[in-house]
């Protein structure tokens, strides 16, 4: 069963940069759609990033411009670049299939602050 391991996250400036990192126990090259994921404190758990079957990437408009997928399929890893944070946000980031086939990883905190 592949296991989620999800690293990267910390306090930033807003303005600031990180970069998110989601190692798979096993290969998830055959998982065409891989994603990313943030939950808020109080809020629903949103889809902020994800391949496309034509192996391009999809994002909502809230992170449209500011967060970039890519994966590494021979280190079994998936990258969020995040730029130009804001603190909206700050949540926890989790990388899944779409849909959510995967159980949960524990997640990496992201705290935008100044």
């Amino acid at each position: 069963q592949v296991q989620l391991v999800e690293s990267g996250g910390g306090l930033v400036q807003p303005g600031g940069s990180l970069r998110l990192s989601c190692v798979a126990s096993g290969s998830v090259s055959s998982i065409i759609y891989m994603g990313w994921y943030r939950q808020a404190l109080g809020k629903q758990r949103e889809l902020v990033a994800h391949f496309t079957s034509g192996g391009s990437a999809l994002y909502p408009d809230s992170v449209k411009g500011r967060f970039t997928i890519s994966r590494d399929n021979a280190k079994n890893t998936v990258y969020l670049q995040m730029n130009s944070l804001i603190p909206e946000d700050t949540a926890v980031y989790y990388c899944n299939s779409v849909p959510p086939t995967i159980r949960w990883g524990q997640g990496t905190q992201v705290t935008v602050s100044s």
